[in-house]
């Protein structure tokens, strides 16, 4: 069984800056596609971008592409979001989520991810 941990999240004001990280154990991994959802409340969660097991390759939300960039350290174990630019509609809770399988997954499906941390609260002010 796979443990996540977000940290990371807080009160930031519009255009300002922030990057979540994610904590993982419970099995190996540098095997396995990671990703960042987020929901809102009264809304589904839904997936914002993710990454390979390698790092060579991610998938962006077009609701965030070009301000948010995920990465990965395998040797520490852990996932990162960058997230500029931020905006008030990025206001919501951040998941971190594991993907089902090892190797390689479609990262744009979000029923490839099946494992999740307790999320971290992003709140952004106007």
């Amino acid at each position: 069984q796979v443990q996540l941990v977000e940290s990371g999240g807080g009160l930031v004001q519009a255009g300002g800056s922030l990057r979540l990280s994610c904590a993982a154990s419970g099995r190996t991994f540098s095997s396995y596609a990671m990703a960042w959802f987020r929901r809102v409340p009264g809304k589904e969660r839904e997936l914002i971008t993710a990454i390979s097991w390698s790092g060579d390759r991610t998938y962006y939300a077009d609701p965030v592409k070009g301000r948010f960039t995920i990465s990965r350290d395998n040797g520490k174990n852990t996932l990162y979001l960058q997230m500029n630019s931020l905006k008030p509609d990025d206001t919501a809770v951040y998941y971190c989520a594991a993907a089902r399988r090892p190797g390689v997954v479609n990262l744009a499906r979000q029923a490839e991810f099946d494992y999740w941390g307790q999320g971290t609260q992003v709140t952004v002010s106007s």
